[in-house]
């Protein structure tokens, strides 16, 4: 079981996410805009951070920087998830630190297969 912290800003998807993660096994931490994202990776130290990259306050390509440049989260799996899907998009995720990269929509097998893989590492 792992804490996993979930930055998404759509309600419905983001309990869609709980209900799967949770069902797998993980504690979840949910956020809906990137302040409150970064306060929940800070106090909460998770395992895994699951972000989408269009999220209120902050561009989630800067989050990423910021979580990558923070000694105390560089090391944390996170995995974008984003509906986003487009090669460029893609690369930047990438190259700022992003662990792996998922498309909306998503099925619950391949989410919980990407964590796994992730938290395996």
């Amino acid at each position: 079981m792992a804490n996993i912290v979930v930055i998404e800003d759509d309600v419905s998807f983001l309990d869609l996410l709980r209900v799967h993660l949770a069902s797998a096994g993980h504690e979840v931490r949910a956020a809906e805009d990137a302040a409150l994202g970064l306060r929940a990776v800070i106090t909460e130290a998770p395992d895994l951070i699951l972000l989408d990259l269009n999220v209120p306050y902050l561009d989630g390509f800067e989050m990423i920087k910021a979580l990558r440049n923070d000694p105390a989260t560089k090391e944390i799996p996170l995995v974008v998830l984003t509906a986003r899907a487009d090669d460029e998009t893609f690369a930047e995720a990438r190259r700022l630190g992003a662990s792996q990269f998922l498309t909306k929509p998503v099925t619950r097998d391949a989410l919980i297969r990407a964590i796994d893989t992730q938290l395996k590492r």
